[in-house]
């Protein structure tokens, strides 16, 4: 079967499972089989697929309609322009978490400091960081080791020598150490937030999306302890649901931080609040 007709077919099976993007990912999947990117796959469309090729185009599109997250099924996920290999054990680095790094930079005007991300995961935020600002140290922490030997492949893997990674339960492992910047992306879903039963994040782990007292309880937690751990004048940044900033801008507050604000997003959604300490 020709590739054009192998990825009509593919996305008409992807669109009745009630893929958001159906066509994209029937082409992700297949690029990823025949390890071409899609600039191939448009120009050569009219070649046949070989046998072994298809097979196993078809088990990965079987899983996909199944409701498995694209970036799984490839180990792939692109963030800040960097490749970032992905897997179950962590989150799948999203375009709206870009805010965050787009807002770190920005307070990022020293040729040198430290940045410390929090519950790093794949080490999305960390890398992305480290790739702008080659003078900072970055240390990424997580409770995972699956999600640290992962952020640690990846910094290998992009070359950034100037990041690394830990296991560490948000603060514990951390001592006494101190950062011009800490930023995080906790969970911060309720425990009965519908979207925990939508898409990709139904198969994402419920440990790094999920958080008590309304989704709120982790953001507190940093909120309080970022405040041992920043130097004069650094800045806590974190990334929230749609509907929380005016809470954790209150956190912020009450915890003694300055120049709180709220950032949105490309949606116009309230995403990252952040404050400083003084200086």
């Amino acid at each position: 079967m020709r590739l054009d007709h192998l990825v009509a077919r593919a996305a008409e099976r992807l669109a009745s499972s009630k893929s958001s993007s159906p066509r994209l990912d029937a082409e992700v999947l297949l690029c990823h089989v025949l390890e071409r990117d899609r600039t191939w796959l448009y120009t050569w469309g009219d070649r046949d697929i070989e046998a072994w090729s298809r097979a196993r185009f078809e088990a990965l599109l079987a899983l996909r309609a199944g409701g498995w997250p694209v970036a799984y099924l490839t180990g792939e996920r692109e963030f800040w322009g960097l490749a970032l290999a992905t897997s179950p054990a962590t989150l799948i680095p999203r375009p709206d978490t870009e805010r965050l790094v787009e807002a770190a930079l920005e307070r990022a005007s020293a040729p040198v400091g430290e940045l410390l991300d929090l519950g790093t995961g794949s080490g999305a935020i960390a890398l992305a960081f480290a790739s702008e600002r080659p003078g900072w140290q970055v240390l990424g922490v997580d409770r995972e080791p699956a999600a640290v030997a992962l952020a640690c492949a990846n910094a290998e893997r992009l070359a950034l020598t100037n990041a690394r990674f830990c296991q560490s339960d948000w603060f514990a492992a951390l001592a006494d150490q101190r950062f011009a910047l800490i930023v995080a992306n906790p969970p911060y879903l309720a425990a009965d937030d519908p979207h925990l039963d939508l898409g990709d994040v139904r198969f994402e782990p419920h440990s790094a999306l999920v958080a008590e007292a309304g989704g709120l309880a982790d953001l507190r937690r940093l909120i309080l302890g970022a405040r041992e751990h920043l130097l004069p004048g650094g800045w806590l940044l974190l990334e929230h649901g749609m509907a929380q900033g005016e809470a954790v801008r209150a956190a912020l507050s009450e915890a003694g931080y300055r120049q709180v604000t709220s950032l949105d997003d490309l949606g116009g959604r309230e995403r990252v609040s952040l404050g400083s300490v003084e200086g």
